[in-house]
């Protein structure tokens, strides 16, 4: 097939995903209010307990500013894989996923570029996050906006990546809910998102070793560094490994021939 093809199919994909999000609007909403409920109710806790402490006041909210706000980012692009994935099991007992993967192009293609549309997705309520939080004092360097992109997207492919293989493994829609409360929750709470790691060290050093070796660290730190025009190659590194992996185990799981679907007939 021609490159035309792929990329008419590409686009195809990323229209259908657009279209489902405008007209899921809770969906949208829910995105948004959770992080914006975070930052406007648990920061402003944050700001107190740190005004309280030694650290001068300045520090204080650069300490709000850097450590939070990145965490929410990232927590957007976390919800936003793992909603991807639970309409990829909603597909499948539907019956439309079945369509999509008897069309002539690779599967593999067909996976990521689902992935891609929802990493797309998510950036845009990211963007959507960080200018209402503009509003509220949150304003990084201009040029951090931008250069945060490719940490966004690399971040989302990682975090989609995750959910395309829970969404493999699992069999039937209702077990999705309890799947997803079992690596959403301790992946945000058991990693920088919330607290420094060095804050995190001072209090548990078991804790500390399972917020560094958590991807979603990774991802978060990735972010911080990438708002303020900064590169933590160690996080990057470790993102992209996460990637890597993530996604080579959802194709294995896609694999009607080798992995979980070999046991859903018509899967």
């Amino acid at each position: 097939m021609s490159a035309r093809a792929y990329l008419r199919c590409l686009l195809g994909i990323l229209v259908r995903e657009a279209l489902r999000f405008l007209h899921q609007r809770e969906r949208f909403f829910g995105a948004l209010v959770r992080p914006l409920v975070w930052l406007f109710i648990f920061a402003a806790g944050f700001r107190s307990i740190l005004g309280v402490s030694i650290i001068p006041p300045y520090e204080t909210y650069i300490l709000y500013e850097e450590y939070i706000v990145p965490g929410l980012v990232a927590m957007i692009l976390l919800f936003s894989g793992m909603q991807s994935s639970l309409s990829m099991v909603y597909d499948r007992e539907m019956g439309s996923m079945r369509l999509l993967m008897i069309s002539p192009f690779p599967r593999w293609y067909l996976l990521f570029c689902k992935l891609i549309a929802g990493a797309l997705v998510a950036i845009l309520q990211v963007y959507l996050f960080l200018a209402i939080a503009w509003f509220w004092e949150v304003r990084p360097p201009p040029i951090g906006y931008l250069l945060a992109l490719p940490a966004l997207l690399l971040a989302s492919l990682m975090l989609g990546a995750l959910g395309l293989f829970l969404s493999s493994v699992i069999r039937q829609l209702e077990n999705f809910a309890g799947i997803m409360n079992f690596v959403i929750f301790p992946m945000f709470f058991a990693s920088s998102a919330l607290y420094p790691l060095w804050r995190i060290r001072d209090s548990s050093l078991l804790l500390y070793e399972i917020c560094r070796f958590n991807p979603f660290t990774w991802a978060v730190e990735l972010i911080r560094f990438a708002l303020y025009a900064r590169v933590d190659w160690l996080s990057l590194a470790g993102v992209a490994l996460a990637l890597a992996v993530f996604l080579g185990a959802a194709l294995l799981g896609y694999d009607p021939g080798r992995g979980m679907l070999k046991r859903r007939p018509g899967g």
